[in-house]
């Protein structure tokens, strides 16, 4: 009897792949980050693994922080908000060339909505003196894609 094989895509080019690291920039973790043109994957854990991944259209906004004993060991954490239901703010931490990475981070982001034709809204806060409880107008402060 013949065997049964499924065609599936093959996997994404890995462009950046890292383990997380301790405080002092060794890789003794069970957590190991990966970035591909389209999506960022995040699997942790050693006996049960998890394995998490977010569509780069989806991430809204990067940050870095980088406290003084990162800074002193070469390392960062990249801060990531995102409107994936499953991970939606979430950390990079302990990353060496922590800015570059999130430069790149960055590019594919933008890359990805262009080609995606991803539309974003920025909403923003007019303070807290506003009578109005809406803290937007419809139309003042969007960004629309236009076809």
């Amino acid at each position: 009897m013949a065997k049964q094989t499924v065609d599936f895509k093959p996997k994404k080019k890995i462009l950046w792949s890292a383990r997380k690291r301790l405080w002092c920039g060794l890789p003794w973790t069970f957590t190991v980050y990966s970035l591909s043109e389209d999506r960022l994957f995040v699997k942790s854990g050693m006996l049960s693994i998890r394995e998490d991944e977010v569509r780069l259209y989806r991430v809204r906004d990067l940050g870095l922080k980088r406290s003084f004993i990162q800074r002193i060991f070469g390392l960062g954490t990249i801060v990531i908000c995102s409107t994936d239901s499953s991970m939606r703010d979430f950390e990079l931490k302990n990353i060496r060339d922590c800015e570059s990475v999130k430069e790149r981070l960055s590019e594919l982001v933008e890359d990805e909505r262009q080609r995606k034709r991803v539309a974003t809204r920025e909403i923003l806060n007019h303070g807290a003196d506003d009578d109005n409880d809406n803290d937007f107008d419809d139309f003042d402060h969007m960004d629309v894609d236009h076809v």
